[in-house]
């Protein structure tokens, strides 16, 4: 193991660099082979303040969320509690209403079961009431025929698939309490956050732009009030908030920490939470999987049981890597987290400056991170 993991000079120097091509605060952790490589900041997490990213600065991550709910719901499957072929409404009665008594748990993880909308009216406020927004999704119609069409659900999956756990929990705990208690406590992770305390709220970094993004959004996916942007996720309500799909708050250690829970087969520093079998069910492709996406315009390679996947030649994010056995979970504005199944390498990369995605030249404000870590993990295994 490196001995300092903060100062590897090729990860600060990267780091640097992604400033240089536009970041504005940015931080990055890795882990091979269940051990940290890296785990380092740089930049501005706050410009009207100045105040810098350190260690203990937590971002906001989006989509990045959907990763760690996807374990949530995969724990319960592992202990029996949940069937992921069985229909919903199964666990969940209500949701059965209007034509969804046949969605199955899948078919939600996969962005497939016909649901993605937001419910009309919904505002910061009503998004943070958890029984507010379960109780408008059991009286949904679907808009596409269930099963049958690809549509991302931006914002809405979090909590379709949040309630599935919720109420398959023998102790019916809050969602974010089982994550705390489930995932985060036996992990030792303590920086990542389904809804920021108060005395944490000034640990957050301030975003910046990511107000617009290329969706076809003719059926409430994303509305205003609730946009995965800076306008609305820089306010303390959204910050406070439970949203399951694009919420989390965390630093980028306890994200890589979780996700290098995937690369090691579910088992990490002698803490086993997954079988290696049910992780390596998470390459498996949707059904559907080439069927191009209804609600977002990029090409979309998405599994069956909550990742996007890597190894698809103009689908696949080329950042994670060019194998088939890749895990990865994007959040909007760019950050990212992923785990090479086969390599053993968890990485996960936050930052507050969510229009840096567009920047492609001279490179992606990413690419000398990633290049750093794959040096460093391709080091460690020629000493091997």
């Amino acid at each position: 193991m490196t001995a300092d993991v903060r100062t590897d000079p090729r990860v600060r120097a990267a780091l640097d660099r992604a400033v240089e091509l536009g970041e504005t605060g940015i931080a990055v952790a890795a882990y091979h082979r269940g051990e940290p490589i890296a785990d380092a900041v740089a930049g501005i997490a706050d410009v009207a303040s100045g105040r810098p990213v350190d260690e203990r600065t937590l971002f906001p991550v989006f989509s990045v969320t959907k990763g760690v709910t996807a374990i949530a719901v995969h724990l319960q499957a592992e202990r029996g509690l949940v069937d992921l072929r069985a229909p919903i409404a199964r666990y969940w009665p209500e949701f059965a209403a209007h034509g969804k008594a046949a969605i199955t748990v899948e078919q939600a993880l996969s962005h497939r079961s016909g649901i993605p909308q937001m419910p009309d009216g919904v505002t910061p406020e009503r998004l943070a009431d958890w029984e507010w927004m379960t109780e408008r999704i059991a009286g949904f119609t679907p808009i596409f025929e269930p099963g049958t069409a690809s549509a991302y659900h931006v914002l809405v999956w979090g909590w379709v698939i949040g309630e599935v756990v919720r109420r398959t929990d023998p102790a019916r705990r809050p969602f974010a309490t089982f994550v705390a208690e489930e995932i985060c406590a036996p992990l030792g992770v303590t920086d990542f956050h389904l809804g920021v305390p108060d005395a944490d709220l000034p640990r957050v970094a301030t975003l910046y732009g990511g107000n617009d993004f290329a969706i076809a959004d003719e059926h409430n996916v994303s509305p205003r009030a609730v946009f995965p942007g800076s306008d609305v996720h820089n306010q303390h309500t959204m910050l406070q908030a439970v949203d399951p799909g694009a919420g989390a708050v965390a630093t980028a250690g306890a994200v890589a920490r979780i996700f290098a829970l995937l690369a090691e087969g579910g088992e990490l520093d002698g803490v086993r939470l997954l079988s290696r079998e049910r992780v390596a069910t998470f390459t498996r492709p949707r059904h559907g999987a080439h069927d191009p996406d209804e609600v977002l315009t990029i090409p979309v390679w998405f599994g069956a049981n909550g990742f996007w996947l890597g190894g698809e030649p103009g689908a696949s994010d080329p950042l994670v890597g060019g194998h088939r056995d890749i895990v990865y979970s994007p959040g909007a504005g760019g950050s990212l987290a992923w785990a090479d199944l086969r390599g053993r390498l968890a990485v996960a990369i936050c930052h507050n400056d969510m229009d840096t995605p567009a920047v492609t030249e001279p490179e992606r404000t990413f690419d000398p991170i990633v290049r750093a870590i794959r040096e460093i993990a391709a080091e460690r295994e020629e000493t091997r």
